[in-house]
């Protein structure tokens, strides 16, 4: 019996890390434009909810394009770090592991200063927990839902996965006792 109840208290804290551990997402810069010339980066982030976890991936034609980490002065003024800090695999991810600006450019040719290969985020921390009030606001049947409706309907699922994996984990850990 207690072996039984040591397997459900591993379990239930077990589903609480669950719904934590696909906090993190993926973002693909440019979504199926990719990481590209005359393409608005500023707009494609516009609305977006970046967190410390999330990874972002920058597609390109290997060959075609970099993708250097610059700070601001460096975004501002197309400033290429030494080619050694170039990422060039044509599918580079990036773990953005901490939070504050962050600044990419693409290092090739003038892509950055005539092309505007450039991408400016803001890293949000990992909620310590989720609120109920990130529920999204109700959109109108006429229109589409604008770029933070989406996220608040991202951070909506998000609290349903919280909340099944805690529900889970007390259901569990009653049964355990």
């Amino acid at each position: 019996m207690a072996l039984h109840r040591s397997y459900l208290v591993v379990f239930a804290l077990i589903s609480t890390m669950i719904p934590v551990m696909t906090l993190a997402k993926e973002l693909v810069v440019g979504d199926g434009k990719g990481w590209t010339i005359n393409f608005d980066y500023q707009a494609w982030a516009q609305g977006k909810d970046f967190r410390v976890g999330d990874k972002l991936v920058f597609n390109y034609p290997v060959g075609a394009h970099t993708v250097l980490k610059v700070n601001g002065t460096g975004f501002q003024n197309c400033i290429k770090p030494p080619a050694s800090e170039a990422l060039t695999s044509g599918s580079d991810e990036i773990v953005l592991a901490t939070p504050g600006r962050k600044w990419y450019i693409c290092g090739v040719g003038t892509h950055c200063e005539t092309a505007g290969q450039k991408l400016f985020i803001t890293v949000q921390p990992q909620p310590s927990s989720v609120s109920p009030a990130m529920a999204p606001s109700p959109v109108q049947s006429n229109m589409a839902p604008s770029p933070v409706q989406s996220n608040m309907a991202v951070k909506d699922t998000v609290n349903y996965q919280l909340f099944f994996g805690v529900m889970v984990a007390v259901v569990t850990l009653a049964l355990a006792f």
